[in-house]
């Protein structure tokens, strides 16, 4: 599923969920990892995968973004 990650589908689960707050992420009924608006901003780029929280504003359907949002500024 787009966005998600299957737990069990990566060794490294514990090295990636340390360098995460709690509010990056949250478990899905099915056991998915559902990345949260917040963790895609602190990324700072869309990923283009049609992520279910994604604040960039990216359709997968047409390939292109339905709003514009700006980068975070480096020198802040």
């Amino acid at each position: 599923m787009p966005g998600k990650i299957k737990p069990q589908t990566y060794s490294s689960l514990t090295m990636f969920k340390k360098e995460m707050d709690p509010e990056d992420f949250y478990y899905s009924p099915e056991g998915y990892i559902v990345f949260t608006e917040k963790y895609h901003l602190k990324r700072g780029h869309c990923c283009k995968s049609g992520c279910k929280h994604c604040p960039y504003g990216y359709n997968k359907k047409t390939g292109g973004f339905d709003k514009i949002v700006p980068s975070p500024s480096k020198n802040s």
